[in-house]
């Protein structure tokens, strides 16, 4: 079984040839902030940055194969680790960390590649930490109906580290647990574990 996410609502890819609007808006912004794009080293730099946002606001689509669990697996399936990039919404600032992701297999289990894929389908967006944490769980609940999801991410975020509070180096952590993961006490318990062991 195969699922196809949707991506009605990306950002479309930056237009080829004569400058498009994303780019005469990078070029309005940058005078309005007073560089000078006259300068031979900044004249593309509206066509770059116009490419760059597209570029990290548009997820690749991926097709989520899915098998059947004929040896009746009924434990942990935990991806640490998975690296990870995105925008925040409110600066336009990147955040970066890693992610940690599990579930618990009920008729089917989905190829190991897929959970690191979701996470970079969903972070290619405006986002918070907060709602990509959720999105992640939500499509294994949707797609997998599993016995129980656990996400935990880990991430700096820019705009707390280079302007504001200016504090390098912190970094904020968010979970979303579903069924046994969250209910069941060692579950959760080992499922948490497994997500803060992380070299």
């Amino acid at each position: 079984m195969t699922h196809s996410l949707a991506l009605a609502d990306d950002l479309p890819a930056v237009p080829a040839g004569p400058a498009g609007p994303a780019e005469r808006a990078a070029a309005d912004f940058l005078t309005a902030l007073g560089v000078d794009l006259d300068d031979e080293s900044r004249r593309d730099t509206p066509r770059r940055m116009a490419a760059m946002y597209a570029e990290l606001l548009t997820p690749a689509d991926f097709h989520a194969t899915t098998f059947p669990n004929d040896g009746g697996y009924d434990e942990l399936v935990v991806a640490r680790d998975i690296p990870f990039h995105s925008l925040c919404e409110h600066h336009l600032l990147p955040f970066a960390g890693v992610a940690h992701v599990g579930y618990i297999p009920g008729e089917r289990i989905v190829g190991l590649s897929k959970l690191a894929r979701v996470v970079d389908h969903f972070a290619r967006a405006l986002q918070v930490q907060e709602r990509l944490t959720t999105q992640v769980a939500g499509w294994l609940q949707r797609e997998l109906a599993p016995k129980g999801v656990g996400v935990v991410l880990e991430a700096e975020h820019m705009c707390m580290s280079i302007r504001g509070v200016q504090k390098p180096g912190a970094t904020t952590v968010t979970s979303a647990l579903h069924g046994l993961v969250r209910d069941d006490p060692r579950t959760r318990g080992e499922f948490l574990a497994l997500a803060a062991s992380h070299a």
